[in-house]
């Protein structure tokens, strides 16, 4: 069993910055490929950024590319995610998720723990 907690969502203006941290329970977070989703009001949850358990593979969504960026630090059992040039379709709670399969991934039926969320609000 893995437990998910993430960190670091707020309000920020358009342009800002903001970086989501994901602590991971458990000794085998360095097997798990991880990925950051988000739904925003009235939406369906989309996928935003995955990296695989190496850190060494990962995707992003065409809406983010460019502008965000994961990453790992398995010793720390935490996964990041650096959002800039924020703009206010970002807007949405963001989940963390990590996946039995070490692999990075964009198909939300591949992870299989999911973390509570927090709130990203971007205001224009």
């Amino acid at each position: 069993q893995v437990q998910l907690v993430e960190s670091g969502g707020g309000l920020v203006q358009a342009g800002g910055s903001l970086r989501l941290s994901c602590a991971a329970s458990g000794s085998t977070f360095s097997r798990y490929g991880m990925g950051w989703f988000r739904q925003a009001p009235g939406k369906e949850r989309e996928f935003v950024a995955s990296i695989s358990y190496s850190g060494r593979n990962t995707y992003y969504a065409d809406s983010v590319k460019g502008r965000f960026t994961i990453s790992r630090d398995n010793a720390k059992n935490t996964v990041y995610l650096q959002m800039n040039s924020l703009r206010p379709e970002d807007t949405a709670v963001y989940y963390c998720a990590a996946g039995r399969k070490p692999i990075a991934t964009i198909d939300a039926y591949e992870y299989d723990y999911w973390g509570q969320g927090t709130q990203v609000t971007v205001s224009s």
